[in-house]
């Protein structure tokens, strides 16, 4: 019993091992063979976001600029957008509080995060960041270095008294994503 087990096994290898030697063998009687093997390799969508700076310092308001409600123009980061397809970049603020800027004071400070607006050009039409995606800025095609660059407008209230307007240091992280769908 035990011989037959042994030799049963013996048959199922050998067959195994010949299987698997025959799909590599050729034979021919001119003196050559050929086989052919196909490589595969599946691509997906493919993007790379470069970004000037992780910080951009904004212009610290004066008296007068307060009392004015002046808003403030700084030039924020530049990108360089690299995609095998058609792309897309997304804008949207993240604070730890939902609606402000992440405020570090002993003042009670609480700007709104719509304080702070975008553009993609200097005096370009600034839209007020949210913390929902807008699209920043899009390309139809592959790239292989597109350029970007972002524009911040900071607004003030003409209220020396306004919660938004307390000594501190306030900060807003700001997200930037790259798709392509």
């Amino acid at each position: 019993m035990r011989a037959t087990r042994t030799l049963l096994a013996a048959m199922v290898l050998g067959t195994a091992i010949g299987a698997s030697q025959a799909s590599a063998q050729c034979s021919g009687n001119a003196g050559t063979c050929n086989t052919t093997n196909t490589a595969s390799v599946t691509v997906g969508a493919l993007v790379k976001l470069g970004m000037s700076s992780a910080t951009t310092s904004l212009t610290n308001p004066t008296a007068d600029q307060v009392d004015a409600a002046t808003p403030l123009d700084n030039p924020g980061p530049s990108f360089t957008v690299k995609a095998n397809r058609s792309w897309t970049l997304k804008i949207k603020a993240n604070p730890a509080v939902a609606g402000f800027w992440d405020y570090v004071g002993s003042n009670s400070g609480q700007k709104p995060i719509g304080d702070l607006a975008w553009a993609t050009s200097s005096g370009g039409a600034y839209t007020a960041i949210s913390a929902t995606d807008a699209s920043f800025t899009s390309g139809a095609s592959s790239t292989n270095g597109t350029a970007a660059q972002a524009f911040f407008r900071t607004s003030w209230v003409s209220d020396f008294t306004s919660a938004s307007n307390a000594p501190g240091t306030y900060s807003l992280p700001i997200v930037f994503t790259l798709t392509a769908p």
